[in-house]
């Protein structure tokens, strides 16, 4: 890698040297690469707060190459970047102010070029921080698009599956969330997003501040939620209503609350869970339904003991293939 990108992102670099690399890299697609490798990095490992401790930030960094050479797995999270310490000791003259103009506005355009994404495989849960302080967490089976820095008079992010949002508040700049079929858009608040392409439908709960869901093209039309409120997008249709269980959304600690809820949706979240096809043979044992909650780390043979005590049924497992056998 260019030397110069890390010293980039440490500003050990000169006015001139910031520019002529931020040239460079706008003309090589290789170096455009490895700024964008770095810049993920320098994002995911919190080191724009360590600036004010330069060594605390290198030896974060030290740290992560070290771990990843040694092949270990880490917790990421993603924070703000900032460059207004630089700023300020650099302008000093209006020759450098025009050095200044045209470092940030490249910068800003290879930033807001540069897309993350995040994907959590089935058994697995994430949880990250965006550049703005707006706080994710991603479950199983799900992805998060985000730009490596918001820029712009919004703040776009692009979400499938589950996630759970925790939005910074900044009122001249909205947070907007992306799904296959709807846009939601909200200023600072706490929502959760359940849009799995095969779930058949889309439906956004709220549970602090407001939210606005709208189709695309259509936000006039769209609908404000209230706090405890929850909309259902199903072919074409908006429908509001309670929620009935806040203890749904404690997936983000690994726990799966369920209440009044059919067979067939409690196996769909435990085959995300705990990465398993799971084919039930007697489709009689979908007419019941259930009350209850389990966790994550609770193996799959405790999770159907509990479930057995509303109805017998036999449980086959095919380890080879990863596949369990619901039967009467």
């Amino acid at each position: 890698m260019d030397k110069r990108i890390e010293k980039y992102f440490y500003e050990e670099l000169s006015p001139e040297e910031r520019l002529s690399l931020l040239h460079d890299v706008e003309a090589n697609e290789e170096l455009k690469r490895q700024f964008a490798e770095y810049q993920n990095m320098y994002a995911l490992l919190n080191l724009g707060h360590q600036m004010e401790n330069r060594e605390v930030g290198k030896d974060k960094f030290d740290q992560f190459i070290s771990a990843k050479q040694r092949g270990v797995s880490l917790k990421l999270w993603v924070r703000r970047l900032s460059y207004a310490a630089v700023v300020a000791v650099l302008v000093v003259s209006s020759s450098i102010l025009t050095y200044l103009y045209m470092q940030n506005s490249l910068q800003q355009n290879l930033l807001s070029n540069t897309m993350n994404t995040l994907y959590t495989p089935a058994g697995q849960r994430a949880q990250l921080v965006l550049q703005d302080g707006t706080e994710v967490w991603l479950n199983a089976k799900s992805r998060l698009v985000y730009p490596a820095q918001f820029v712009g008079k919004e703040r776009r992010v692009t979400v499938e599956g589950e996630a759970f949002f925790n939005v910074a508040k900044n009122p001249s700049k909205p947070f907007i969330v992306s799904t296959q079929d709807i846009d939601m858009k909200v200023l600072g608040t706490q929502f959760n997003v359940y849009c799995y392409p095969d779930a058949g439908y889309i439906q956004t709960s709220l549970l602090e501040g407001t939210v606005k869901v709208f189709f695309p093209d259509k936000e006039k039309e769209g609908i404000i939620l209230k706090p405890d409120q929850q909309v259902t997008v199903s072919e074409g249709k908006m429908i509001v209503s309670q929620i009935s269980l806040e203890e749904r959304f404690l997936w983000r600690e690994g726990i799966y609350a369920f209440e009044n809820e059919p067979l067939i949706d409690i196996l769909k979240k435990m085959e995300l869970y705990y990465d398993v096809r799971i084919i039930v043979k007697d489709a009689s044992l979908f007419n019941d339904t259930y009350t209850g909650k389990f966790r994550q780390r609770d193996s799959l043979d405790d999770v159907f003991r509990v479930l057995q005590q509303i109805r017998k049924f036999k449980v086959e497992k095919d380890k080879d293939r990863n596949i369990i056998t619901l039967s009467k």
